[in-house]
């Protein structure tokens, strides 16, 4: 499936923060990032302790995500769940910082973050 194929896609929209919104309210932590291609809202991935994207789609109806990773441009659609071909270049930062470690952000990552992943 194309994404342009699914409605609610918006390659205009910037993402919402450098981090995973609600763990950075929280003062959580996350293992990897995803952000929302209906608005850009930046979450936590499904192995992250708060799986805040996958929470966010839930919550929205938006159905599409794509890595916030640096290196990684690869979408996933949660109502199919599969991988989405195709995707739209998206508003830029294509990415977290680079210089943001992963796990992250640094100071707030457990020494034992590998035992809390899912």
């Amino acid at each position: 499936m194309s994404t342009a194929d699914i409605p609610g896609i918006d390659p205009s929209v910037p993402p919402s923060g450098d981090g995973c919104t609600e763990c950075d309210k929280a003062g959580g932590w996350w293992f990897h990032l995803r952000r929302c291609t209906a608005c850009g809202h930046v979450g936590c991935c499904d192995s992250s302790p708060s799986q805040h994207a996958a929470a966010h789609a839930a919550a929205t109806g938006h159905p599409v995500i794509r890595s916030y990773e640096p290196g990684e441009s690869w979408f996933w659609n949660y109502v199919t769940e599969s991988y989405v071909e195709d995707g739209p270049d998206l508003a830029p930062p294509q990415n977290h910082p680079m210089a943001q470690s992963t796990p992250g952000p640094a100071d707030r990552v457990p020494r034992d973050w590998q035992a809390h992943l899912n």
